[in-house]
C-alpha cells in the first residue's frame, strides 16, 4: 500500500509542478520557441527589468497586495475579535455574511463591485476608476479570509488569561495587546499571507475595478497574451514563482522554530 501511496503522489505532484517546471526552463530559452529548447540565455529576464510596463504593474501589484493585505488584517482581526464574541443565532449570523464572499463567484464581485464604484464616478466630480477603487475592492475580497484564519485560534484561546491579566490592574486595551495578540498572532500572520497572495494573484476583480491607470500585473500579462507570444511571460511568471515559495518556506519555518519553543516550554 505504501509504494501504491507513493506513486500516486508522485503522480499528483507531477501533474501539479511539471508545468512550472517546464515554464522556468523554457525562461532560459534563447529562442522564442514554445517546443525547441535553443540553448541557455538570460535575454528574456534582461528584457523583462527594461519594459516599463511590466515594471509599472508589478509596482501597482505589489503595493496593492501590501496595503490590502494589511488594512484586511487589521478590520479582520478586530472583526473576528467581534463575532467570537458573540452567542449563538447572532454569531451563525454574521459568520454565514462572512463566508459569502469566500463562496461567492469571483465575477459576481467584480461586476457588482464595478457597478458600485462606476455609481460614484457619475456623481462625484473629480473621482475615477484607478488605484483607490482598486485597493478598496481588494480590501473587501481580503477581510473574509482574514477572519477565517484568526477566528479558530481565537476558539482555541484560554479566555482566562485575558480576564486574569485584567485581574491584574492591565487595562482591556493594553491586556487585549499584551495578551490576546500574541497568542493568536500566528492566525493573523497566516491571514496578512493569504490575503497578501490572493491580492496579487487576483485577475478578474482587479480587471473590472482597476479603470486604465492602475493595471495589476495579471491583467497586464492577460493583455500581453492577446499579442504575439513572448517568453518574457516565462521569466516573470518564474519569479513570481520563487518568490511566493521563498514566502512560504519563511512562513513554515517560523512556524516550526515557534513549534519546537512550544514543545520546549
Amino acid at each position: 500500500m505504501k509504494v501504491f501511496s507513493r506513486i500516486y503522489n508522485f503522480l499528483v505532484f507531477g501533474f501539479l509542478y511539471a508545468p512550472i517546471l517546464v515554464m522556468i526552463v523554457y525562461s532560459f530559452n534563447a529562442t522564442k520557441s514554445r517546443t525547441q529548447f535553443g540553448g541557455f540565455s538570460l535575454r528574456w529576464y534582461a528584457e523583462l527589468f527594461h519594459d516599463q510596463v511590466i515594471l509599472k504593474s508589478l509596482y501597482i501589484s505589489l503595493a496593492v497586495a501590501l496595503l490590502s493585505a494589511i488594512v484586511a488584517t487589521l478590520i479582520g482581526t478586530l472583526a473576528s475579535v467581534g463575532i467570537h464574541a458573540m452567542r449563538g443565532m447572532k454569531r451563525r449570523a454574521y459568520l454565514a455574511v462572512n463566508n459569502i464572499p469566500v463562496t461567492n463567484p469571483d465575477i459576481v464581485t467584480a461586476i457588482s463591485m464595478m457597478i458600485l464604484f462606476v455609481f460614484f464616478v457619475t456623481r462625484m466630480n473629480g473621482m475615477e476608476m484607478g488605484f483607490g477603487t482598486l485597493l478598496i475592492s481588494h480590501i473587501t475580497f481580503n477581510i473574509p479570509y482574514v477572519v477565517l484564519s484568526v477566528l479558530p485560534k481565537l476558539r482555541g484561546l484560554n479566555e482566562n488569561i485575558f480576564e486574569a491579566a485584567q485581574d491584574l490592574g492591565c487595562p482591556p486595551v493594553k491586556a487585549f495587546l499584551k495578551v490576546v495578540i500574541p497568542q493568536i498572532s500566528q492566525g493573523i500572520v497566516t491571514g496578512f499571507i493569504m490575503a497578501f497572495t490572493l491580492s496579487l494573484d487576483d485577475f478578474v476583480i482587479s480587471y473590472f475595478n482597476s479603470g486604465a491607470t492602475a493595471q495589476t500585473l495579471p491583467v497586464t500579462i492577460y493583455s500581453m497574451t492577446k499579442r504575439p507570444y513572448s517568453p518574457k511571460i516565462n521569466a516573470l511568471s518564474t519569479l513570481l514563482f520563487l518568490a511566493v515559495m521563498i514566502l512560504l518556506l519563511v512562513v513554515n519555518l517560523r512556524k516550526s522554530g515557534e513549534d519546537k519553543k512550544e514543545a520546549k516550554h
